[in-house]
C-alpha cells in the first residue's frame, strides 16, 4: 500500500433514475492495483430554489431525508407544473451494488446495480416512486499503465459500456397519466457511451481527469434524453497512517451539461442542464477495506424555469481482493503499451 496506484474510474456519465445525476459512475480513489472489489454507494442530489424568482438553494430543505425518503412509493395529488413554490424540491437517491473484475491485467468489466429513490414536491403535492433502476455494465482498457518511475506514475484508462432498460418507466397514477420521465425509476431506454480517465501523480500529490459522453436511445413512448457530457477533476494527497491506513483528502470538480428530454426526437426544452460543483473528498483505506466520501456545492448554475441544482453527495463501502489469475491472458496482455 505504499505506492499510490489508482484506479480512479469517475463520470461515465451513466443516468441510473434521472438525468439529474450524470455523473452516475464514481468510484472513489484506490490504492489498490489490479485488484477486483465490490462496493455499496449511496448517491444523494437535490434540487430546490428557482433562480429566476431570487430563490436561494439548500442542500437540505426543509422535511427532506437525504437517505431514504419517508415513503417509498406514495402519491399524494402530485402534478407536474412549476409555479415558483418555495417549498418545491427535487432529490434523487440511488443506493447501488457495484462490482468490479480484471479480466486481464488491463481489462476490467464493472456492473453496476443501482435501487432508485426519487422524490419530487411541486406546489406542497409530493410524490415518491422506488424499485429496481436501470443496471449497467462497462469496460475499461488501461493505455498506460506507468506504476512507478522516480516518484511520478500515470494510468489513462479509456472505456466505454450500455445502461440496460431493466427499471420500470411505465408508472402512472390513479388516473392512468403516466409520470414525467424523470420520475420514473428507469428510462425505458439503451443508452451507450464512453469515457477517458487520466490519473498522474508526484510521489504523494495526485490529479485525475475523467471525461465521458452519453448517448441516450428512445423508448416505447418515444420518450429519451439528449446527449450528455461529464467531466470530473480531483487533486488529492496521501497521508499514510501507520502501516495499514491510508488517507486521501481531494478538492473536487464536476460539470455536467445536457439538453433535457426529447420526444420524437426533438427537446422539449424540460430539464436542461448546465451546471458546475466544486466539494470536499475524502477516502480511507484499512488493509482491503475502503470508505470513500465526496461533498459537492454549486459554483456555476444556468438558470432554467426548474429548481435549482443544490449540491450532491456520495457515500461508499468496499472491499477489494487481489487477482492473481486473469480470464484473459494472451491477447490483451502481450499489447505493447507503456
Amino acid at each position: 500500500m505504499k505506492q499510490l496506484l489508482l484506479t480512479f474510474l469517475l463520470g461515465c456519465g451513466v443516468l441510473q433514475a434521472s438525468a439529474c445525476d450524470i455523473c452516475g459512475c464514481f468510484m472513489g480513489i484506490t490504492p489498490y492495483d489490479n485488484q477486483s472489489s465490490f462496493s455499496l454507494m449511496h448517491r444523494y442530489r437535490i434540487f430546490n430554489g428557482y433562480q429566476a424568482l431570487g430563490q436561494s438553494a439548500r442542500f437540505f430543505p426543509d422535511h427532506v431525508r437525504p437517505f431514504f425518503p419517508t415513503h417509498l412509493n406514495q402519491d399524494a395529488g402530485y402534478a407536474h407544473r412549476h409555479q415558483g413554490d418555495p417549498t418545491d424540491y427535487e432529490a434523487f437517491r440511488v443506493v447501488e451494488l457495484r462490482g468490479k473484475y480484471f479480466l486481464a491485467k488491463r481489462l476490467e468489466l464493472n456492473a453496476f446495480v443501482p435501487y432508485v429513490m426519487n422524490t419530487s414536491q411541486i406546489n406542497g403535492r409530493q410524490l415518491n416512486v422506488a424499485g429496481l433502476g436501470d443496471v449497467t455494465v462497462l469496460a475499461g482498457y488501461h493505455l498506460i499503465r506507468a506504476i512507478e518511475t522516480a516518484g511520478v506514475q500515470s494510468r489513462l484508462i479509456v472505456g466505454g459500456g450500455v445502461k440496460l432498460p431493466t427499471g420500470s418507466f411505465r408508472r402512472v397514477n390513479e388516473a392512468g397519466r403516466r409520470y414525467p420521465l424523470l420520475n420514473q425509476v428507469g428510462t425505458g431506454t439503451t443508452d451507450g457511451f464512453g469515457y477517458a480517465n487520466y490519473i498522474g501523480s508526484f510521489h504523494r500529490v495526485g490529479l485525475s481527469v475523467n471525461s465521458s459522453y452519453r448517448l441516450a436511445s428512445r423508448n416505447a413512448f418515444d420518450n429519451g434524453l439528449a446527449p450528455s457530457t461529464a467531466t470530473f477533476a480531483s487533486l488529492f494527497y496521501r497521508v499514510p497512517v501507520g502501516q495499514k491506513v491510508q488517507l486521501y483528502p481531494s478538492a473536487q470538480f464536476f460539470y455536467e451539461k445536457t439538453k433535457g428530454e426529447t420526444f420524437e426526437g426533438r427537446l422539449t426544452g424540460e430539464h436542461a442542464m448546465n451546471n458546475a460543483l466544486l466539494g470536499p473528498g475524502l477516502d480511507v483505506y484499512y488493509q482491503n477495506f475502503s470508505l470513500n466520501t465526496s461533498f459537492q456545492l454549486p459554483v456555476y448554475t444556468a438558470r432554467t424555469n426548474h429548481p435549482a441544482s443544490a449540491g450532491r453527495m456520495v457515500l461508499a463501502v468496499g472491499y477489494s481482493f487481489k487477482q492473481t489469475r486473469y480470464l484473459v491472458h494472451r491477447a490483451v496482455t502481450k499489447a505493447t503499451f507503456i
